[in-house]
Parts: C-alpha cells; sequence; structure tokens
C-alpha cells in the first residue's frame, strides 16, 4: 500500500512537472525573436485610428507570467514624458485578461468583455475580480521600464481589463499565452495587438464569442474575437463603444485590424 501511494504521489509530480513545463514563454519569445520590429511596425501602420500614440505592449505566457514588456518609443525613467506611463500596468492587466478567460478552443478578447461587465450586463463585477498586485506592480527601479529586466518580468501581476487591446495568442492549436497593448484608445489598442499578433504567426484562433456574428462586410472571415464597435446601448453584449465622438479616431474596419464597426 505504501509503495503504491509513493508510486502514485510520484505519478502526480511528474504530470505537474511536464505542465510546468509546457507553460513557459519560449514560443512567445521565439516569435518575437523572428520579427524584432512586429510592434513598432504595427503601430506606425495605417489603418489604426487613435492619436499615433507610442504603445505599451506586455506579453504573458499560459499561467499569466509576465514574459515582457516593451514600450514602442524607447524605455527607461523618462518614458513617461513620451508615453503614457500609466498603460504600463494597463498592458499587463490587459495581456493576463485575455489569457485568464481564453481557453485552447475558444478565444475572448478584452474587447469582447466591455459590455457584459457594463451595469446590467451577465459578468458585471468581473473588472473588480483578480485585482493587480501592487505589491509587484510599481516596485523596480524605472531606469529598468521597457527593458528586458523591467520588474514586472517573470512576474505574476495580474489584473483584470475589460475594454481593447488584449487578445490571446495560439500556435498550433494551443493557447500559448497572450498579449496586451495599451497606449492610445482602447480601439485603437485592439488594432494594434491584433496585428501583433498577427506579425508574430500566433493567430490561430479556435473560435470566439463572435465566430456565429453574421452581420459582416461580404469578404470578412472572422476569426471569433474581433473587436464590434456597436451602436447604441451595448450592455450585455459582446460589443463596445465608440471609442471617440470623432468617428475618424476608431480604426479602420476589416480582417487586417480585427475591428467590425455597426
Amino acid at each position: 500500500m505504501k509503495k503504491m501511494t509513493i508510486l502514485a504521489a510520484s505519478v502526480a509530480v511528474l504530470a505537474l512537472s511536464s505542465q510546468l513545463a509546457s507553460a513557459s514563454c519560449d514560443d512567445i519569445l521565439t516569435a518575437a525573436a523572428a520579427n524584432p520590429n512586429v510592434a513598432s511596425a504595427a503601430v506606425a501602420s495605417s489603418g489604426n485610428g487613435g492619436y499615433g500614440l507610442p504603445m505599451w505592449v506586455a506579453a504573458v505566457d499560459e499561467t499569466g507570467k509576465v514574459c515582457a514588456v516593451i514600450n514602442t518609443a524607447g524605455s527607461g525613467a523618462a518614458i513617461g514624458n513620451s508615453s503614457w506611463l500609466g498603460s504600463r500596468v494597463i498592458a499587463v492587466q490587459k495581456a493576463t485578461t485575455a489569457n485568464s478567460f481564453s481557453l485552447d478552443g475558444f478565444a475572448i478578447s478584452t474587447a469582447n468583455l466591455y459590455g457584459l461587465t457594463q451595469p446590467g450586463g451577465s459578468l458585471f463585477g468581473l473588472q473588480h475580480s483578480n485585482p493587480v498586485d501592487a505589491s509587484i506592480a510599481y516596485q523596480g527601479s524605472p531606469e529598468a521600464y521597457g527593458t528586458s529586466t523591467d520588474n514586472l518580468v517573470n512576474k505574476r501581476v495580474g489584473g483584470i481589463n475589460v475594454f481593447g487591446g488584449g487578445v490571446a495568442l495560439y500556435k498550433n492549436g494551443k493557447k500559448v499565452g497572450a498579449i496586451g497593448v495599451s497606449g492610445d484608445t482602447s480601439c485603437t489598442d485592439h488594432a494594434v495587438a491584433w496585428k501583433i499578433r498577427q506579425g508574430l504567426g500566433l493567430d490561430s484562433v479556435p473560435g470566439g464569442f463572435i465566430s456565429d456574428y453574421t452581420a459582416t462586410p461580404a469578404g470578412f472571415v472572422v476569426k471569433g474575437d474581433e473587436m464590434i464597435i456597436g451602436k447604441g446601448d451595448v450592455a450585455n453584449t459582446y460589443k463596445q463603444v465608440s471609442c471617440a465622438h470623432n468617428k475618424k479616431l476608431n480604426p479602420t474596419a476589416g480582417a487586417s485590424t480585427g475591428v467590425i464597426i455597426e
């Protein structure tokens, strides 16, 4: 009986070790190394809408561990003078959220959660769960912000964010983590995140809330986690409101941005 117990414990340890080995940043970092300019290219590309501001981009693995945090305008303590400093942690929140609520077989972008978390929505209050660990988020030297030694890297910061900019990453039919983008309007953040995911080649999305959406233009094949910029009250839908009173600030709708405008 004792031998059986030891054997069972050994099997459990091996199984856990196997799971932990598969949950790493390797897939994301390898894709990023092969496409080193993908983030800056996505920000500089046309059709994003917004104000043309620099972006914070964060990546997490399947367990929510931060793999990298970069800023497309540079790094260091002075980066907050040219890019919204608050967006550094928001980018991690978005990546964490997209990873936390996406599965191998179902992708949920942070944009999909906007309407569901409004008053009257079925997920109202979700945005207050899983708070950011402030003991991690605001520690470390500002000189390292946006570098490989950023204090957020290799930490599980947590956080929930329910507006556009976070998308899960997929490779060979498996979720390998997520990215979060923040630094402009949330609609622009989504468009840039969408382009980065595509540029990384980690966009084999299995489907999601938007998979059965039928009001798309001819030739628009949905992946499933697109942002729908809806009309009127979007509470308890998978949609998000327009990002500005000036519609020119919204991204161009289409498969290249992952945006549908009603």
